[in-house]
């Protein structure tokens, strides 16, 4: 009977070390894991943070977050310090609407597996080139709305051109001050297949801006383009999946379209080309520009154009002067006002003496009297 006792107390004994074994998993697990944290929602693997007036990131989350909504608080800045724990399972960061003002150094290193990131409708004035790491496997960045001046692109115009973003396909820079974008804004980009550049203030497309990037999506709405260069035309014409918008454009319909009415007249790539539309001269406004005719198409002379400026600055300076003469007359009022008083007493006298003379010479007594005087 001993030797069934023994196992019976060897089985005991290793139930209660495996029990053991169990309940340290556990308590490891449940540490590792945090909770919640205060004045957000945690559903599986997707933690929302959302319109809670917080002036800062919380410090912690749980480690198996995926998706991240921190949107629509108070968050001016983000550091290193925002993210002090490592998420190594979270993909997608959502940031938007937080009137961010700065994104720091080294803010996105413990985000290793970071693929969607959301800065949208901010107002970011700095932006680190370190703020993402070296290497990094972001895919889709998110910028729109978020610079309301043009000095504050060039910040994030360096970190596009820094070469880190290898893997990004998707970029939205919308409803920003650009303006005019760099000839190598998207040269490091060698994956990117959809720009969204829509409200952007973009003037004009400069030679090898889009020439690199393996573009499928280009969205150019919006703008204030007048006419596109034949070079852009033939880098579009070089990628035959490339499908563009470029309606809402203050189109000039004159002589230096031509090459651009024939290009959309023979390409398929411009899916809302029936939109074009022209808004100068007068005589085409709002005519669909795949019917103008070549025929159609006027430029001014040289010449009037030259004159033209000549007359706007000539009105300028005139104007220019005129405010100038007003405004010595106003500061020398006392002085006019005396000068137009001593003026006026020298006529008065001057024409007494006249009304004098008149008088002798029409009495003859009185011409009589002045004769024998002189004599």
């Amino acid at each position: 009977m001993r030797p069934l006792s023994t196992s019976r107390g060897c089985n005991r004994g290793g139930a209660h070390k495996s029990g053991m074994m169990h309940l340290l998993v556990l308590l490891a697990l449940t540490l590792s894991c945090h909770c919640c944290p205060d004045r957000c929602l945690c559903s599986s693997q997707t933690v929302k943070c959302q319109n809670q007036d917080l002036d800062a990131i919380p410090s912690s989350f749980p480690t198996n977050t995926k998706i991240l909504f921190v949107t629509g608080n108070n968050i001016s800045d983000i550091s290193m310090d925002s993210f002090p724990s490592g998420l190594d399972m979270l993909t997608d960061l959502y940031l938007s609407g937080n009137e961010l003002e700065s994104v720091g150094a080294m803010v996105f290193d413990n985000l290793p597996n970071l693929v969607r990131l959301d800065l949208s409708n901010n107002n970011i004035q700095t932006f680190s080139e370190r703020a993402l790491p070296v290497e990094n496997n972001l895919e889709v960045l998110n910028l729109s709305r978020s610079f309301h001046n043009h000095s504050s692109m060039d910040a994030v115009l360096s970190v596009l051109q820094s070469g880190n973003l290898l893997m990004l396909k998707v970029l939205d820079l919308s409803n920003n001050d650009l303006v005019i974008l760099p000839d190598d804004t998207f040269s490091s980009l060698s994956n990117l297949v959809n720009i969204s550049l829509q409200n952007s203030s973009i003037i004009s497309v400069l030679n090898g801006t889009l020439k690199v990037p393996p573009l499928r999506d280009l969205d150019l709405r919006d703008n204030s383009l007048r006419v596109l260069p034949t070079t852009t035309l033939a880098e579009f014409s070089l990628k035959p999946d490339l499908s563009l918008w470029l309606a809402g454009n203050p189109w000039r319909c004159d002589c230096f379209i031509e090459e651009m009415l024939l290009w959309l007249k023979n390409s398929t790539q411009v899916m809302d080309v029936q939109n074009l539309t022209c808004a100068d001269p007068e005589a085409l406004r709002h005519q669909p520009l795949l019917q103008v005719e070549l025929s159609q198409l006027k430029c001014l002379g040289e010449m009037e154009g030259v004159l033209e400026t000549s007359y706007v600055f000539l009105g300028l300076v005139l104007a220019l002067i005129g405010v100038i003469f007003l405004l010595v007359l106003y500061l020398n009022r006392k002085g006019i006002k005396r000068w137009i008083y001593n003026i006026r007493d020298a006529c008065r006298d001057h024409m007494e003496g006249y009304h004098y003379r008149y008088e002798i010479n029409s009495d003859p007594r009185l011409a009589n009297l002045s004769i024998n005087s002189d004599v």
